[in-house]
Order: structure tokens, then C-alpha cells, then sequence
């Protein structure tokens, strides 16, 4: 029920009145037009919310602040002036205004606050004040008809999600004066063909041009130190991308998806790249993991069909779980003198490979690693790894296998379905160490069969 009285439609508001009350007319069906008094300084918060049938409003220019939700779902409201006085404009202000088609925001307006013209499905055209420094989260989300939006160089930030979801925009410029992009801002503009960050972004937030299938090329600019989390996943249409050597962390799961991408350059500069972070990139060919890389996280490369070379610096210690996963592509591969672990699964499905060394710096690897590597004809573990259980399962075509002094923890999986196997070559005076662990297999008796002992002198080559 409105607090102030309506009489024939319009709302009255005592003149001399210095604020409109939050919840003044929150609601209201009677209500079709208002004027403000010219004493009023302040547009309470729900002073009109849900008013779908007021279709014109006059602000005055002593009013400098319209508050949260103010005109939120006034969804007959056609147009609304925003006088030169107004400074901010508050959360959900003129949120779901679907009748609104065109709006002028002052240069006396210095925030934009958070979803202030979400939903506003009607807008096609706005301007934006050259004082505006914030645009706040969502603040045009659901706004389909926006299609080119100008943003003045007094913004320093653009809010998470600002322009989510918003297929129809093709292009817009960021101002050098924008530092922070935000989470998500442009998440699912497929639309956007292209679009050029300057200098003064110094990072690339989590999913922030995520979706963005029309993207062919981006450059990403030399102060950018971080890209977050998902923060091009599923640009399908993007084909190469230049890192600079700003960057130095790369988020999980940066690149997901980025199944036109084929070609991408790591600077020595990057520290760490995260968990999936090239995940099903399937026309990647070539990458090069920089040597400032310790670690290559979960599924990294999961899933990157076509990628037929990995260059792995001998500053990693650690390959973690499903790394190069379902990389088919992949026919070999050098594992570094510096890796100790290798993760669960980190080659499983790896249908190309044909030929592994794992070094004797190994001391660790975890089950499955070659699991369903159907091409894979020769292994060699040269170091002391413990519990390799299911290591060669379903290796149909593994011929031989070389074990290093102290390989251990076998289990019935460990050459389950691996029907070519000739020969486990084992080293000098070793045979005892080795017979007594495989005869534990239910296969124990057949595989004993197939060790060879090297000579010491040939053990030594190895």
C-alpha cells in the first residue's frame, strides 16, 4: 500500500519534501505518473518498485541520489531523464524497466552500481557520463538490444558479468583507463568477433571471455600478470594466442574447450598453469611447457586429440592425474631426469603412444598411467616406483617391458589384457627380487616365464 496519496493516477508529494520515502509507492497499480518536487535530494530505496503502470517520471536537478531498486520493475516506463545532479545510482535502480529504450547517464554520475539496468529488455540505446570511474556487477545484464556500448575513459573498472549472456553485442571498446576486467564480463557474447585490451589491464578475471565462440584472435597485453580461471573456455573460434611475459599464472581450465586453438606460446615468465587448463584444446599440435613450470596439474592437456609433441623441462618434479589423458595423438613422449611423481591416469587412452622411458628419478607413480594405451609396444621403468597397479592394463600391443632395481607393488591389473607380451627384461642378479613379486599374480607362473636378466654391462647403458 503507498504511503503517499495517488489521486487520479498521480502521485502527490508535499512540496518542501527533502527525500521520497523507501517503499513510498512500492507496488502500486493506481499509480501512472508522479512529479518531484524540486526540493528533493534523495529517491529512497522501493520508492517505486513494481509500479508497471507509471509510465512517466520527472526527476528534478536537486535530486543526487536515486537509491537501491528505486524504479525496480516500473516495466511501463518509456523513457526517464537523469538530471545533472544525480552522483550514484543505486543496486537494482532501474532494474527489469523492460519498456525503456533509451537512457543518458550525466557526467555528474560517477558509479554505476551493480545490476542498475539488468533486465531492461527494451534498451537499445545508452550513454554513458565521461565522471562514470565503476561499473558495477551485471549492471547490463539482460539487456539484448544493446548492441555497441561506448565506455568512457573515466572507467577503471568493469563489473563481474557486466555484459554476460549478451549474444547480440559485436564489438566495444575498453578505455585505457580500465584496469580490472571482471569476473565473467563477457561470458556467452558469441557475437563479439574481437576485441582489443589495453595496457592498463593487469588481469584477465575467471571466465571472463568465456563462451565467446566468434572470437578469432585476441592479444593479450603486456600488464596483464594473471589470466583466471575459465577465462577463455569453449572460444571455439579462437585459433592463437600470445601469452606475454607479464603473465604469471595461468588458471584452471584458462583455455577448456579451445578446440580451434592450435597453436599457443607459454613465456618462461608464467610460474603456474593451472588444472585443465588446455583441457579437449583438440587442434592444439605442439606445446612447449616453459621452464619455470614445477608442476603439470590435473588433466592439463585432458583430451587434446591432435596434439602430437610435449616438450617437458626438466624443472618439473610432478606430472599429477589424467595430465595428457585421451591424447591420442600423442605416439612419444621424454619424461625429464627431474620428475619423482607421476599421477593417477596421467596417460590413460593415450591410443598413439607407442614407446615410454620412465627415468629413474621416478619414485612415484600412481594407477592407470597407461591404462588402454593400445598402441604402446615398449615401457621402460628405470626407477624405484611402488604400487603400479593396473599400470599396463589393456596395453594390447605391449611387447616388451624394462624394469629398473627396484620396481614393487604389483597387482593382478597391472598387466591385465596385455596378450602381446614377449619379454620383461630386468637387470643383472635381479631375477629372484622380480620372480617372487609377479609370482603373487594370478598370471604369476606365465609372466615369470618371460623375464630376461640383462648383463651388467648392458644394464649399465640403460
Amino acid at each position: 500500500m503507498a504511503r503517499y496519496p495517488i489521486k487520479d493516477g498521480k502521485g502527490i508529494i508535499d512540496p518542501g519534501s527533502k527525500t521520497i520515502e523507501a517503499e513510498a509507492f512500492i507496488g502500486s497499480k493506481e499509480l501512472n505518473n508522479i512529479e518531484i518536487p524540486n526540493t528533493v535530494t534523495s529517491i529512497g530505496k522501493d520508492a517505486f518498485r513494481g509500479c508497471g503502470n507509471m509510465t512517466s517520471v520527472v526527476i528534478p536537478d536537486s535530486v543526487t541520489e536515486i537509491e537501491s531498486r528505486a524504479f525496480m520493475g516500473c516495466t511501463g516506463l518509456t523513457s526517464i531523464e537523469i538530471p545533472n545532479s544525480v552522483t550514484k545510482i543505486g543496486f537494482d535502480a532501474f532494474s527489469g524497466c523492460a519498456g525503456l529504450t533509451s537512457i543518458v547517464i550525466p557526467d555528474s554520475v560517477t558509479e554505476i552500481r551493480s545490476r542498475a539496468f539488468m533486465g531492461c529488455t527494451g534498451l537499445t540505446n545508452i550513454v554513458i557520463g565521461n565522471s562514470v570511474t565503476e561499473i558495477g556487477d551485471k549492471a547490463f545484464d539482460g539487456c539484448p538490444g544493446l548492441t555497441n556500448i561506448v565506455i568512457p575513459d573515466s572507467v577503471t573498472r568493469l563489473g563481474d558479468h557486466l555484459f554476460s549472456g549478451r549474444t547480440d553485442l559485436t564489438s566495444i571498446i575498453i578505455p585505457d583507463s580500465v584496469t580490472r576486467i571482471g569476473d565473467g564480463a563477457f561470458a556467452g557474447c558469441t557475437g563479439l568477433t574481437s576485441i582489443l585490451i589495453p595496457n592498463s589491464v593487469t588481469k584477465i578475471g575467471d571466465g571472463t571471455f568465456a563462451r565467446c565462440a566468434g572470437l578469432t584472435s585476441i592479444v593479450i597485453p603486456r600488464g596483464v600478470t594473471s589470466i583466471g580461471a575459465y577465462a577463455f573456455s569453449d572460444c571455439t573460434g579462437l585459433t592463437s594466442i600470445v601469452i606475454p611475459d607479464s603473465v604469471t599464472s595461468i588458471g584452471d581450465n584458462a583455455f577448456d574447450g579451445c578446440s580451434g586453438l592450435t597453436s599457443i606460446f607459454i613465456p618462461d615468465s608464467v610460474m603456474g598453469i593451472g588444472k585443465g587448463a588446455f583441457l579437449k584444446c583438440t587442434g592444439l599440435t605442439r606445446i612447449e611447457i616453459p621452464n619455470s613450470v614445477k608442476t603439470i596439474r590435473d588433466n592439463t592437456f585432458w583430451g587434446c586429440t591432435g596434439l602430437a609433441s610435449v616438450i617437458i623441462p626438466d624443472s618439473v618434479t610432478e606430472i599429477k592425474d589424467y595430465a595428457f589423458n585421451n591424447c591420442t595423438g600423442l605416439t612419444s613422449i621424454m619424461i625429464p631426469n627431474s620428475v619423482e611423481q607421476i599421477g593417477r591416469g596421467v596417460f590413460l587412452d593415450c591410443t598413439g603412444l607407442t614407446s615410454i622411458i620412465i627415468p629413474k628419478s621416478v619414485k612415484k607413480i600412481d594407477w592407470y598411467v597407461f591404462k588402454y594405451c593400445s598402441g604402446l609396444k615398449q615401457a621402460s621403468i628405470l626407477g624405484p616406483a611402488k604400487y603400479i597397479y593396473w599400470l599396463f592394463e589393456a596395453c594390447s600391443a605391449l611387447e616388451t617391458v624394462t624394469f629398473g632395481m627396484g620396481v614393487n607393488g604389483f597387482n593382478d591389473g597391472t598387466f591385465s589384457g596385455c596378450k602381446s607380451l614377449k619379454a620383461i627384461y630386468v637387470p643383472a642378479k635381479r631375477t629372484d627380487y622380480y620372480t617372487r613379486r609377479l609370482l603373487k599374480l594370478k598370471r604369476g607362473e606365465s609372466l615369470c616365464k618371460l623375464i630376461v636378466e640383462l648383463p651388467a654391462e648392458k644394464n649399465k647403458k640403460k
